[in-house]
């Protein structure tokens, strides 16, 4: 069992694994127990095993077939969630629906999020990202087949409540990238998998009207009827999605976490101790504000850009789906480059780097927002705009998480699922203030929102990590990357060998240094 003897935490290479070491390792910290052997990869990983890269095209189990079964689970959820929004000119009129009450509708999809963010943080961090991931998408399924029976618009809000808490699946994404991949690629990786999964909000504008005029043409054109049967495409989605998840998929690269627990291999974790280690952490707090304001702008988009374009301009629900569709259609790439700018922006100035990378991002995004608005009586202009404010907020999106591993270590899921849990957040009060009023007309909601934007992005900046730094101040010249262990261990649990874990993401970590305190082996 963990604690039987003191030894160095370092494993020994094999012939298929690359290990990081560095001269910076502590002897204190006890390794896994001997009768736990870890599986041999076949791929260049670090000392805690994870993926060095990150190839698309890979299937190969663990990193890579979970890396598609994350981003896919997620798409499903937000195919499911944004499914209404493409239909809503057909639905409020079965339903005799107003404004407030497709804003209501609308904000129940996201709000009802919040809390399961909060709390699938926490089933991460102790009973593991597929099993949270694969199981959400099950037990929203249900909300999705019972659609079809909705005839008022209580009944659509509480329906739409369920579905949307399949969003939660966002945490388990983001946290199973982070276990899975070193932090060289750790933010292409993170950007990727979410930006492919929020890719399902633009394909739902576009496929969402397809299968409505599939339905109603089956149904002999009654469009009351056909826009309830479509909601069985995004229910089946749930059901497989979530069976393939629970059994193609694997939690840590060593095991599923039952087997590293039964094995000593792996902390169980005390679900109120990593909260109060994960809420104790301000840094997660300024990123729960911040990410409010690039993934709840998403959310915010994807509930109202459709029926903006449809009543604005006048244009047909199929074009309006079309033209929405651009917004999310945009995490083909967007996403990801903001990943990969924080990846590279990290190799050549550390983490203040990947501060200074977000800052600009999301400053951008809402002068991007602000031009969306001024541009409301052109509607090409507006498209335009729309895909460059678009852009800007998947790369924001990106770059958030290409921090957020590296906020807390133990409290991981936790830190997660607050900071995802403030985009949703920060989608229910921009659709609260500026999109459920009749007195405001929407691209004026749009324009605040632009402004809210620019100014919450500031709390970037209060951001500082004492071993490197923050926007504008260099790291604290005592402080190494043993904090995350001192800062959340205490020194009997050290002994028990519980940071062992953590000793191999502190060696990893090195590279978020300034290029200055740099090894030559950490530079490269």
């Amino acid at each position: 069992h963990i604690g039987r003897s003191r030894t160095s935490f370092e494993t020994t290479p094999t012939h298929h694994n690359t290990h990081i070491a560095t001269h910076h390792q502590k002897k204190i910290i006890m390794a896994p127990p001997k009768e736990f052997e870890a599986p041999e990869h076949t791929i260049p990983v670090d000392s805690e095993h994870k993926a060095m890269s990150l190839n698309i095209f890979s299937f190969q189990r663990p990193h890579h077939m979970s890396f598609h079964m994350s981003w896919l689970g997620f798409f499903i959820s937000f195919v499911s969630t944004f499914a209404a929004a493409p239909m809503v000119p057909v639905i409020r009129e079965d339903l005799n629906m107003t404004k407030p009450d497709l804003g209501n509708a609308a904000l129940a999809s996201i709000t009802g999020t919040i809390i399961a963010r909060v709390l699938m943080g926490t089933f991460v961090d102790t009973v593991g990202p597929r099993i949270g991931l694969g199981m959400l998408l099950l037990v929203t399924a249900p909300f999705c087949f019972a659609m079809p029976f909705v005839t008022s618009a209580s009944g659509f809000l509480i329906c739409r409540l369920g579905i949307g808490l399949g969003l939660a699946t966002f945490v388990a994404c983001q946290f199973w990238m982070s276990v899975m991949f070193n932090g060289k690629c750790v933010g292409i990786a993170n950007a990727t998998a979410a930006g492919w999964g929020n890719l399902g909000g633009g394909v739902t504008q576009f496929v969402m009207p397809l299968v409505y005029a599939g339905m109603l043409q089956a149904t002999k054109d009654r469009a009351f009827t056909a826009w309830r049967w479509a909601y069985i495409v995004p229910g089946m989605a749930h059901l497989l999605g979530g069976m393939a998840v629970m059994f193609l998929g694997q939690d840590l690269p060593d095991g599923n976490y039952k087997l590293l627990h039964t094995s000593g291999a792996l902390e169980k974790k005390s679900a109120w101790q990593v909260n109060v280690i994960g809420m104790k952490n301000y840094r997660m707090w300024c990123m729960v504000l911040t990410y409010g304001f690039c993934f709840g702008v998403e959310l915010t988009m994807n509930n109202i850009v459709a029926s903006y374009l449809y009543d604005q301009f006048d244009v047909d629900l199929a074009i309006a789906g079309v033209l929405a569709s651009c917004y999310g259609l945009m995490n083909i790439f967007a996403r990801s480059v903001g990943g990969i700018t924080s990846d590279w922006a990290s190799r050549k100035f550390g983490m203040r780097g990947r501060l200074w990378c977000l800052w600009l991002w999301q400053t951008i995004e809402g002068v991007m927002c602000i031009f969306m608005a001024l541009a409301k009586d052109s509607l090409g202009t507006t498209i335009a705009m729309m895909v460059l404010f678009s852009i800007c907020v998947q790369a924001s999106e990106g770059a958030s998480y290409g921090i957020v591993p590296y906020i807390t270590r133990r409290a991981l899921g936790v830190a997660s699922g607050f900071i995802g849990a403030g985009g949703n957040a920060g989608s229910t009060i921009c659709i609260a203030l500026f999109f459920t009023k009749d007195s405001i007309e929407t691209y004026d909601g749009i324009m605040y929102m632009g402004f809210a934007i620019i100014g919450v992005t500031l709390l970037v900046i209060p951001i500082h990590f004492p071993m490197w730094g923050s926007m504008f101040f260099g790291p604290n010249d005592s402080t190494e990357e043993d904090y995350y262990i001192k800062n959340d261990f205490s020194p009997e649990e050290i002994k028990q060998g519980l940071a062992a874990p953590v000793q191999k993401f502190c060696n990893n970590a090195h590279m978020e240094r300034p290029p200055s305190k740099r090894t030559g082996s950490e530079s490269a």
